[in-house]
């Protein structure tokens, strides 16, 4: 399984599409075996749920995302889990066990004012 997390350097980032990098972690028997780190190639609408599925991504995770996002993620079979904070391994590690549940955040607004706060607008 391979899980990707919308970052700020080592933290979840709030918006998905606005995130510095992606952390990407390969999990076997509920554990990470290994992990990376790419840069954010750029948002524009509908390319990054395309770009992480042709990395084979089955899960992201992110503060907050956009509808258009979410669907494109549901129509390819890859799980969405918003209103992460935190760090992105932690949180990795909270889904592998089972302890990090979407919050269904889903942006409307894309002027945040902190950047590291959730969406959920």
């Amino acid at each position: 399984m391979k899980i990707a997390v919308a970052s700020e350097k080592d933290m979840v980032t709030g918006h998905f599409g606005h995130c510095e990098n992606f952390h990407i972690f390969e999990a076997q028997d509920a554990e990470i075996v290994a992990s990376s780190s790419i840069p954010n190639p750029g948002h524009k609408p509908g390319f990054l749920p395309n770009y992480l599925n042709e990395l084979g991504v089955n899960v992201i995770i992110s503060g907050g995302m956009g509808g258009g996002a979410v669907d494109i993620f549901n129509e390819k079979g890859i799980q969405v889990v918003t209103g992460a904070k935190g760090q992105a391994k932690a949180a990795a590690e909270m889904f592998l066990q089972g302890m990090l549940k979407s919050s269904g955040a889903v942006c409307r607004d894309h002027s945040h004012g902190d950047p590291g706060a959730g969406c959920g607008k």
